[in-house]
């Protein structure tokens, strides 16, 4: 039987502000446990909450990105449960009022098609704190750091087919709050993570499985990973005449597995009730529209204007704009060397393969934008070749001076004078008759080994145009 994956992503986005959601606690990543949570953050008594402006602000910024409804009335809720790093016994969150409503966005597949995902809500909660288990001896320890730090948890339509849909669909998010600069959206450090809910159906049918939860995936590879897991684990369980179970499992990257951790809960497991130290949240017009007046230019449309105004691919557009570190930097790039095409092959070609390699993000790469144009500079005014860019484009990895120091330090500079080059030339056609007598015959394309010729005996530093029509005219 063929089988077909119902996907639905719930994705929780750490806001970028400078406080907890509903007190005036630092929240910074990488404090020592248990020091950046107060009496507010575990709702002791007589403490009562207040509603951090930024966080609001930032997510209805994230809903007007996305097209999406803005609640103009949003409520916030109780999730009640027991866990031991949610001491006060539930969660401020949303539930029938949500700051933001249904919106969709626009992925792009590995074969340049696009699908459009719908977007059921987006809303408000808190975070609870973290467990520890290792170190204790049998036991687990608990950081409060994280308790009520300002999450965004953005809840997918099940539209999803498959894993590689997932991944576009994770990545187009993540992309978007990073433009928007709501959220550092570091998977690796928890400030963005994916919750994932599988079911199959037979290919064709309309009728929803049963789904699975895998919980807290903190990497594009491994949701990818997750979700196969989990669709080859379920066609297992049903091609034996098993029945797929509603629960909440945890995945294991290592083992490529996953195991049950508990019962899937239902909304009224939680008991929600109006959180009743909050008064709702009302915004207007005027409120709305003052936030969508900041809003920046976002990966579709700089991606269609780097296509339009740079004349580049769609593809080279959609890599240049994955992330709006590499937009910038491309745009930087371009603008100061004054060839978006030469900067667009650099960027997306030798530059991405050192990052690929040493496993660096771009803000540690040794290789600035500004020095970057400065190279194609010198490639275009005819100071070094286009070869020899690559050996100065590997010197900046490990030297820092100017580009123009290190093409006169290291002898790389192109050799430009005529009687040299016309040394070069008449070396190359007393050494090569054979070639020499082809070309007067016709034959055009043996030019091309001549001209490497005469740029082997220069170790690449000759122009390649001179050498090409000084060639041409000696063999006349």
């Amino acid at each position: 039987m063929e089988w077909e994956a119902v996907i639905g992503l719930e994705v929780h986005v750490s806001l970028s502000t400078n406080t907890k959601l509903f007190s005036g606690t630092a929240s910074i990543f990488g404090a020592e446990p248990n020091t950046q949570a107060n009496i507010f953050d575990l709702a002791m008594p007589g403490t009562l909450p207040v509603l951090n402006k930024e966080a609001l602000w930032m997510a209805v910024k994230f809903g007007l990105a996305i097209d999406a409804e803005i609640g103009k009335r949003s409520v916030f809720d109780r999730k009640n449960y027991f866990y031991p790093d949610l001491p006060k016994g539930y969660q401020v969150t949303q539930l029938d009022f949500p700051t933001v409503g249904k919106g969709s966005l626009t992925i792009t597949l590995e074969d340049g098609s696009e699908r459009l995902i719908g977007v059921t809500r987006a809303h408000i909660e808190e975070n609870a704190g973290k467990s520890l288990h290792e170190d204790f001896h049998g036991m687990s320890g608990i950081d409060l750091n994280r308790s009520g730090e300002p999450l965004l948890e953005i809840v997918s339509e099940p539209e999803i087919r498959n894993a590689k849909e997932a991944v576009a669909y994770l990545k187009k998010l993540h992309a978007i709050v990073r433009y928007l600069d709501i959220s550092d959206a570091i998977m690796a450090q928890g400030s963005m993570r994916c919750d994932v809910n599988v079911s199959i159906r037979p290919k064709g049918g309309t009728e929803l499985g049963t789904r699975t939860e895998l919980k807290n995936i903190n990497s594009f590879r491994f949701v990818e990973k997750a979700i196969n897991s989990e669709i080859q684990r379920q066609q297992d369980v049903l091609e034996d005449g098993g029945s797929v179970i509603q629960e909440t499992r945890r995945y294991d990257a290592e083992r490529d597995t996953s195991s049950p951790m508990r019962s899937k809960e239902f909304a009224n497991d939680y008991r929600y009730f109006p959180e009743p130290d909050l008064l709702p949240v009302e915004i207007d017009d005027t409120y709305i529209e003052a936030i969508r007046a900041t809003l920046p230019e976002l990966p579709d449309a700089k991606r269609a204007r780097f296509v339009s105004e740079y004349d580049l691919s769609d593809y080279d557009a959609g890599v240049l704009t994955a992330t709006r570190e590499m937009a910038e930097y491309f745009e930087t790039v371009a603008l100061s060397s004054g060839d978006a095409k030469m900067a667009a092959n650099w960027v997306t070609g030798d530059l991405q393969a050192i990052l690929n390699k040493n496993n660096w993000d771009l803000a540690k790469s040794p290789i600035q934008a500004e020095r970057l144009a400065m190279l194609i500079k010198r490639i275009k005014d005819s100071t070094i070749s286009g070869k020899i860019g690559k050996t100065v484009f590997e010197a900046m990895l490990e030297d820092e001076s100017e580009v123009d120091k290190i093409i006169e330090s290291r002898g790389l500079k192109q050799v430009t004078d005529s009687g040299a080059i016309e040394s070069l030339v008449d070396e190359v056609i007393t050494s090569n008759p054979e070639q020499v007598q082809q070309f007067r015959d016709g034959k055009e394309a043996v030019l091309g080994f001549l001209v490497g010729q005469a740029m082997k005996l220069s170790q690449g530093k000759a122009n390649p145009g001179q050498v090409n029509q000084l060639l041409r005219e000696k063999m006349q």
